[in-house]
């Protein structure tokens, strides 16, 4: 019999093909699980096999973010941070101090500036740095202090501080290639902490070459997750001889081109989410001004080269109309959409659209850590002051999704979340707000079997590789996490404590900390 070369043990195994943890085994040979079962294992075993006891560690297929930027990421990171100047003179100072650490000419960039410096105005900026683009970001990133210079180089304004809007911005940092390609490694190592084995990246437009980047590092095997990128047109129309180059061009288990992104509306709390009925405060279903009929028309011809589409909606009136977008598309002999597209977000939704959207076979892609960045007592008021308390009802709905047989999967929008798949359960399972207390729409729930397999089966559905990839069972590749403690088991308001203590990717371990 073949031998393994790792062997894990548990007493909590989730295989992903059953709604329980089970004791068992994994065995890995190569980078495939030769084996995996209710037993220890023991027949698997040879002289050079290693072979780790994990006790109550529970162990998972590998997760999967399908839904985070590596651009916005970078730009959280770029540039010198300035949050501990407690002035505008110190901020300059130490601007200036930054600068003389770069090339002649290059963007003088900062973070974590606090708000309220006002002398930090566009005529101080261009007195202490002239003719060289500045832009100091704010805490938060949400808006920045900028010279004219930035300004004629960018093409955007503090006012209008959102990554569709500096896009020009991120291709800049993004083209630093001393800079870019060391800190993706550092990502993917991040993301392995947090067990995560693949990931579906958002690259604006032609991801400004950074593709070019994702063939060495493939080639050097110097990739610890599995890279699915798709193309969001920002700068540039949709463009699809670029995703056949890239569709052409990438046939390894580590790189693929995943087709197309768009957002259409925008968040519920400022009026830019599309809602069927008015508003409670207002006179409009949508402050924004949203081209369907563009959307329509891209989504089509992606769909006609059998390119998948995915698109961001939050509000319901949104969702419904994305849904008949892909009611256009192509279908299977079983009625489904031919291509896997996928709806995004989802923050608010009508339960019978939810329906249509399992009958149509579109792919949910949701946040199941959005509730840790508000706080009970805001989003009820939000909610109540904006669209009342009966349609709020139907927010976040996930349970509904999972009756209605839709195919969940989980994203992060990374950096607004990092991914923590505990703290995932304590939002989406326990339907909890960061502090605690009663649960918020309780009966949209899932329960943990559901949220890990969407972390899981779910994603690597979405990715178009579950055949390969997302559950435990021989044959498949080698993608597996291990968290510290058995979720089903621990109390809800423990669950946040677990961690990931190891990863395995393709077979070899790339984080560890036991």
């Amino acid at each position: 019999m073949q031998k393994a070369d790792i062997l894990l043990r548990s007493n909590a195994v989730f295989s992903g093909l059953a709604s329980v943890s089970e004791a068992g085994f994994v065995a890995i040979s190569g980078n495939r699980i030769l084996a995996a079962g209710p037993s220890d294992g023991a027949e698997y075993t040879g002289p050079d096999t290693q072979v780790l006891d994990l006790g109550e560690r529970l162990i998972c297929p590998g997760f999967t973010d399908v839904h985070c930027f590596f651009n916005g990421y970078l730009l959280t990171i770029a540039g010198t941070d300035l949050s501990a100047c407690q002035n505008a003179d110190q901020s300059v100072a130490d601007a200036k101090a930054y600068q003389k650490t770069l090339v002649p000419g290059a963007t003088v960039l900062a973070r974590g500036v606090h708000p309220g410096f006002t002398e930090l105005n566009s005529d101080r900026l261009d007195q202490e740095f002239g003719d060289v683009p500045v832009i100091l970001f704010m805490e938060g990133g949400e808006s920045c202090y900028m010279n004219s210079a930035a300004r004629r180089e960018y093409h955007f304004t503090p006012d209008t501080c959102w990554s569709e809007s500096y896009w020009r911005l991120l291709k800049y940092i993004l083209g630093q290639k001393e800079f870019s390609v060391p800190e993706f490694r550092k990502y993917l190592s991040m993301m392995n902490s947090r067990g995560i084995t693949s990931i579906k990246e958002m690259g604006f437009d032609d991801f400004y070459g950074f593709t070019k980047e994702l063939k060495k590092l493939e080639q050097e095997n110097a990739l610890t997750a599995r890279v699915h990128f798709m193309s969001q047109p920002v700068g540039f129309p949709m463009n699809l001889e670029y995703g056949k180059e890239m569709r052409d061009s990438f046939h390894g288990s580590f790189v693929h081109f995943s087709g197309y992104n768009q957002m259409t509306d925008g968040s519920i709390s400022q009026l830019e989410g599309e809602m069927k009925s008015p508003y409670l405060c207002a006179d409009t279903c949508c402050v924004k001004d949203i081209d369907w009929e563009g959307l329509r028309k891209d989504t089509l011809a992606a769909d006609r080269e059998n390119f998948r589409f995915s698109l961001h909606a939050q509000g319901d009136g949104a969702i419904c109309r994305t849904m008949d977008i892909f009611d256009q598309c192509q279908r299977g002999p079983d009625g489904r959409i031919k291509n896997r597209h996928a709806i995004t977000d989802l923050e608010c939704s009508d339960p019978v659209d939810l329906e249509r959207m399992g009958a149509l076979g579109i792919v949910a892609e949701i946040y199941p850590q959005i509730m840790s960045i508000a706080d009970q007592n805001g989003k009820l008021a939000m909610i109540q002051e904006k669209i009342g308390l009966e349609r709020g009802k139907n927010y976040w709905n996930r349970r509904k999704m999972a009756d209605s047989g839709v195919t969940i999967s989980c994203g992060t929008d990374l950096p607004l979340l990092y991914d923590d798949i505990p703290e995932s359960i304590y939002h989406t399972v326990g339907a909890m707000f960061p502090e605690g207390g009663a649960p918020f729409n309780e009966e949209n729930a899932l329960t943990v079997s559901e949220l890990l397999k969407a972390w899981t089966y779910g994603g690597q559905y979405n990715l178009g590789c579950e055949s390969q990839v997302g559950t435990l069972k021989a044959g498949n590749l080698a993608d597996i996490a291990v968290l510290d403690g058995n979720v089903f088991k621990t109390p809800m308001d423990q669950v946040r404590g677990i961690k990931v203590c190891l990863t395995l990717v393709d077979g070899k371990i790339v984080h560890r900390t036991i």
